[in-house]
């Protein structure tokens, strides 16, 4: 059954005007909203689901809006506004996203390209009939040529900062209007395969004095170049491996600073269950001892095109392949809160090894046996303790720490211990 088909038949089975119907499922469908639950969404908003006898969407604190309320009125200040262009039926869409606040909380909303009102951080407004998704188990408004908005003179205690101004350590997947000032670490161009053909796109990271974070520039923009300290108005954020990524887009601002935006030198510290339980973190240090080589260290075998570990010559990807040669050691530490694998690249796996690849080569070749890289590189390192830097990244496989330095810790764990005892004593 066609999209019009099933508009064609709520708007029968309730007695409402079929384009209304239509111009609303098309927006739940077109933002990812399985077909039956949309549906239902318009059942709701269109029977009795959330409203008050006479119709008409209650008014409700941000606080009371559950996933269960089809529409409903809300007051509140807008803290973000964002556009994102977004590709449906073959055509391209602007909508607006951002988070509005009351005194009791906050909520995000998206504002599709019938909504009639140009929303902007620091107003006060009254949205009457905003429809109500869930979106990544939270409640999020969804604000259509439906919704009936209002600029308000009306002040709003709340306890969020207008204007999307963050620091990267508090972004999050999600994030949206967001502003931040940050010194550009690594820029490179890249050439990818997108929506419309080849596209070009900045790729690299991003540094201010609370962490670093990775971002991309789908429209690069000159002012973003290796070095420079800029100011990113209206970003938003996505997750990539596991931790926030800034994205800037034909929309955002990019200005350049008078000024050197300062950068933290060290990564946050971190036992290794909170670094787990983040779910995914870009820049992070982690403590423990090495318990454990795993299998698939030392000298492997990649494939020449996708760079893949490959097994008896065989690549997931590009079947039987002439592999090439490689390092790499994956160590379990263990910090007594949790595990995690911290995967050395070549550059690593030789220093921890003491030698490069032509010597592990060698090392094999007069073995007989790849394994031996391996064991010398357990016999090394498992049972010392080592502090590693890296990107985390968390996934239903396990928490893997791809590390940038790997060291060995260089204090008195007897010492360390006797200090953690005095302090659960204290």
């Amino acid at each position: 059954m066609s999209l019009e088909d099933h508009a064609e038949e709520l708007a029968s089975d309730l007695g409402v005007d079929k384009e209304e119907v239509t111009r609303d499922l098309e927006n739940l469908v077109n933002y990812s909203v399985p077909m039956d639950e949309a549906k239902q969404s318009l059942r709701r908003k269109y029977g009795d689901g959330g409203s008050g006898g006479d119709g008409t969407p209650s008014s409700k604190a941000i606080s009371e809006v559950s996933t269960d309320d089809s529409n409903v009125t809300v007051t509140a200040v807008v803290l973000t506004s964002g556009r994102r262009s977004i590709q449906y039926n073959g055509e391209q869409h602007v909508i607006r996203e951002g988070e509005l606040a009351d005194e009791t909380g906050k909520i995000s909303y998206t504002a599709w390209d019938g909504f009639s009102a140009d929303l902007q951080p620091g107003q006060t407004v009254r949205l009457g009939n905003a429809g109500v998704r869930e979106w990544d188990g939270q409640p999020e408004l969804n604000l259509g040529d439906s919704t009936d908005p209002e600029v308000v003179d009306e002040t709003l205690d709340i306890d969020y900062e207008v204007g999307g101004r963050a620091a990267l350590q508090d972004l999050a997947p999600g994030d949206r209007g967001i502003t931040v000032e940050v010194q550009v670490l690594e820029c490179e161009q890249k050439v990818i395969d997108g929506r419309d053909g080849e596209t070009t796109i900045l790729s690299g990271v991003l540094g201010d004095e609370s962490g670093r974070l990775p971002f991309t520039d789908w429209e690069p923009h000159d002012e973003i170049e290796e070095g420079a300290s800029v100011r990113l108005e209206e970003t938003f954020v996505r997750e990539f491996r596991g931790a926030p990524s800034v994205n800037v887009s034909e929309f955002s601002t990019v200005t350049a600073l008078d000024r050197t935006v300062e950068v933290a030198e060290d990564a946050p510290r971190l036992s290794i269950r909170e670094a787990v339980e983040s779910g995914g973190l870009f820049d992070v240090e982690l403590a423990g001892n090495v318990i454990e080589v795993r299998d698939g260290s030392g000298l492997i075998e990649r494939c020449p095109e996708c760079g893949r570990v490959i097994q008896n010559g065989q690549c997931r990807s590009h079947g039987a392949v002439e592999g090439e040669d490689d390092l790499r050691t994956k160590a379990i530490l263990d910090d007594g809160t949790d595990t995690v694998t911290a995967v050395l690249d070549d550059e690593l796996t030789a220093r921890v090894y003491g030698g490069d690849l032509d010597d592990a080569r060698e090392h094999a070749r007069d073995a007989m046996d790849k394994e031996v890289v391996a064991e010398r590189i357990s016999d090394r390192i498992v049972g010392r303790e080592y502090v590693v830097r890296g990107s985390l990244s968390v996934d239903e496989y396990g928490a893997n720490l791809t590390a940038s330095t790997f060291t060995e810790a260089d204090d008195d764990p007897a010492a360390r211990a006797q200090t953690l005892l005095k302090e659960a004593d204290a």
